[in-house]
């Protein structure tokens, strides 16, 4: 009677343990990488998906990438959800496996191909992963600064401040003491305010929300607006783009998501 040895079961274990959706995404990641992904790498991303959807937050994320775990950039390129992201000048000394892609400020960014007002006008969320903090916007689209909607996170270093705005005509600052990393994300279900998270924290933006047409698609790594795409230098492993959502559970999962990759990868 043969008896199989405990690496041979953990082997054959990740087909049963593996999320039906998040199966289909590793065959396009490994399509578009060429080579088969380490198993941790594969119950990394399926710990992710299974526990947002046990979060209840699974369905509200439209449109979202991981920029680890991958092989390539070609493969960090394939979408969680919702349509695949318009690479502008990136190349792959700008992806590292675990801590994501780099931006250089100037050149390089990412078009999500989701518009700003693909979601409700009162059901909407943005969020990014920072791994290394930089200059310059994270993500958005912005019609003008003055009475039409607008979604972006913009860090700046000169005035040490983080500006958000989430359907609204205003930004709304927060000054930092030293640049947020991690996630930093944006919620509103409320036609009068909206949940900022950064540092591991929530704070509510009192700022009425608005529409505008037309709507154009949200950026990452800079933001949509014809007087400047304000590329930033910061390097990001995620982003998610949809419906309102907890932003602290959102944070929880994506947190477990890197460590658990970066930790599967030698």
């Amino acid at each position: 009677m043969s008896i199989l040895l405990p690496s041979r079961r953990f082997l054959l274990g990740p087909p049963w343990l593996i999320d039906p959706d998040a199966r289909d995404f590793i065959r396009r990641v490994e399509a578009a990488d060429g080579a088969a992904l380490e198993n941790g790498v594969k119950l990394a991303y399926s710990n992710f998906i299974r526990g947002c959807k046990a979060d209840g937050i699974w369905n509200s994320i439209k449109a979202s990438c991981a920029f680890v775990g991958a092989r390539t950039l070609n493969g960090a390129l394939v979408p969680f959800m919702g349509p695949a992201p318009t690479n502008f000048n990136f190349v792959s000394g700008d992806f590292n496996r675990k801590t994501g892609l780099v931006g250089n400020g100037s050149t390089k960014y990412l078009n999500s191909n989701r518009n700003n007002d693909a979601d409700p006008q009162n059901n909407a969320h943005l969020s990014v992963y920072v791994s290394t903090a930089g200059d310059g916007a994270y993500i958005g689209e912005v019609e003008n600064f003055s009475a039409t909607n607008g979604s972006q996170i913009v860090n700046t270093v000169s005035s040490s401040s983080l500006g958000t705005r989430l359907r609204t005509a205003s930004t709304a600052s927060t000054t930092w003491a030293t640049n947020p990393t991690g996630l930093i994300g944006l919620s509103r279900s409320s036609s009068s305010e909206y949940v900022r998270r950064f540092n591991s924290a929530n704070v509510t933006v009192t700022s009425a929300s608005i529409v505008s047409s037309p709507q154009k698609s949200i950026f990452v790594f800079g933001r949509n607006f014809s007087s400047g795409i304000l590329p930033t230098s910061g390097r990001l492993s995620f982003y998610s783009i949809g419906e309102s959502l907890d932003l602290a559970l959102l944070d929880a999962r994506v947190t477990a998501l890197i460590n658990q990759i970066a930790a599967a990868i030698p």
